[in-house]
């Protein structure tokens, strides 16, 4: 009740992003390998601005 209207900070909204990314990549493994390639690349990308946050 109290958490309903608190805004997400900006390393929970790039953590839900680069969760996002992984699982399309996992996802697009067995189908499309080089769009798996560029989701994970996204997703690392992603992680190395988390890092820089910290």
């Amino acid at each position: 009740m109290f958490g309903l209207f608190k805004k997400k900070s900006e390393k929970d909204k790039l953590y839900e992003q680069y969760q996002k990314l992984t699982k399309e990549a996992y996802s697009l493994s067995t189908s499309n390998r080089k769009l798996s390639d560029q989701k994970a690349y996204e997703a690392d990308e992603i992680m190395k601005k988390l890092e820089k946050l910290k």
